[in-house]
């Protein structure tokens, strides 16, 4: 096998299951709490279909990630097979759109976890205990990545564990309350509900990016990022499509207009199943974080280690081999995201910044396996490549199609940032040397 000089240092400790659990526990964040609501107020009894098609095309886009992975097992994930197929500013723009996307995410969401744990506080502590929890939360998980990747992939397992359990809960014993009349169709989607419904769906699945950006430290990159993501893909679809038709069947037309859906549906049964809806939203918040702080640093590492960073991003800790620099680094800017400011409604402006990343990553693939560039072993070499990343890359155009016009311009802005930030590091980069 091939090793990436990138990668020098690190250890490939990660197995299929270790890979999977943390694309399953970035992918189940906390908003599967909350968008099964959002997508009934915006197609009504058809949510299904519209998580089903989205999986369909994110299942493109994970095939070509897979083969892209397989090739290119390096730390940075897409960043380092999109670099190595269209050159180093393309895979800089890959890898700026998922760490951008990934640090506003992990702020975010530290910050209603944040509020979740204050509101069971009184008034006079409240001040006091919202950045000491955003602080200890990050930092703490932080300081356990700093431990190496087993500790970091241990962590994450356990608590994709623990957030699966009530949602299994809730499908188990939803079922049991449903009512066939809570199934009539009371909203008549329009195109920009369904674009937005196309749009949350998308943004409940996605996430897969984050996971693979430490295949520098996944074993047997070649057959366990292919396995990895089958297995996660397949797991979260059913589970999502399960819970929308429960949350349905239970809440009916009543469920557009709740904010907290599987807690609204599980209090018709029960006082104490809502109490545990309401934890597992927490524990679901707990998760993304630790998945995000164990695949979002390595692009800064990534990047440091191909010269677009200053090189002390790029040191390896000299007993756990994790990139703590680039660790600490980014657990200090979410902390600060956390603190300035508050979960805000990011969720269609960060999907569209995935929208491109996986047209990237579908491009790549296709291009590294027409050149036949694999760095170690025999890749995936899977048989209908470039139908999957016409699918993935037809998909994300449309779904970039069905967005507001601010929201494309914001989009085009982030993108041409991105490329000026290449240009300008690049040319630090040169008066360095």
């Amino acid at each position: 096998m091939v090793s990436n000089p990138r990668d020098a240092g690190l250890v490939r400790a990660v197995g299929p299951w270790g890979l999977a659990a943390n694309t399953i526990c970035i992918v189940i964040g906390a908003g599967i709490f909350a968008v099964p609501a959002a997508l009934a107020a915006s197609v009504g009894t058809y949510a299904p279909l519209a998580l089903l098609v989205c999986a369909l095309a994110v299942g493109a886009v994970a095939i070509c990630f897979a083969e892209g992975g397989s090739r290119i097992p390096s730390s940075g994930g897409a960043y380092g097979y999109v670099a190595a197929a269209f050159g180093p500013l393309t895979g800089f723009v890959a890898g700026t759109l998922s760490w951008f996307g990934s640090v506003l995410a992990t702020g975010g969401v530290a910050a209603a976890l944040a509020e979740v744990v204050v509101s069971l506080l009184p008034q006079s502590f409240r001040a006091v205990a919202r950045p000491l929890t955003i602080v200890v939360v990050i930092g703490g998980i932080a300081l356990v990545n700093v431990g190496g990747v087993v500790r970091a992939t241990r962590l994450v397992t356990a608590a994709t564990v623990a957030k699966l359990l009530p949602l299994v809960i809730f499908v188990v014993v939803g079922a049991g309350a449903m009512h066939h009349g809570n199934f009539v169709q009371t909203v008549q989607p329009d195109t920009t509900g369904l674009g937005r419904a196309l749009i949350l769906a998308l943004f409940a699945i996605s996430g897969m990016e984050i996971a693979l950006c430490a295949s520098g430290e996944v074993a047997e990159p070649a057959r366990t990022i292919p396995r990895a993501l089958a297995l996660a893909l397949v797991a979260v679809t059913l589970l999502y499509i399960a819970i929308q038709i429960v949350a349905q069947g239970i809440l009916g037309p009543a469920l557009a207009q709740s904010t907290v859906p599987l807690a609204d549906a599980m209090a018709r049964i029960s006082p104490a199943l809502r109490l545990l809806m309401l934890a597992g939203a927490a524990v679901s918040m707990f998760g993304l974080l630790s998945s995000e702080l164990l695949g979002n640093p390595r692009i800064l590492f990534a990047f440091a280690r191909d010269g677009l960073l200053p090189g002390v991003l790029g040191r390896v800790h000299a007993r756990s081999h994790a990139p703590h620099v680039a660790i600490l680094s980014n657990a200090a800017i979410a902390i600060a995201l956390a603190l300035t400011g508050t979960f805000a409604e990011l969720a269609v402006l960060s999907t569209l910044a995935t929208a491109p990343l996986y047209m990237l990553g579908c491009s790549s693939a296709w291009r590294l396996a027409r050149r036949g560039v694999a760095e170690a072993g025999a890749p995936l070499n899977f048989r209908w490549l470039g139908t999957a990343a016409v699918v993935g890359i037809a998909s994300m155009l449309m779904l970039i199609a069905l967005a507001a016009r601010a929201e494309i311009l914001g989009l085009l802005a982030v993108l041409g940032g991105s490329v000026l930030l290449y240009l300008l590091l690049s040319r630090l980069a040169r008066g360095r040397h």
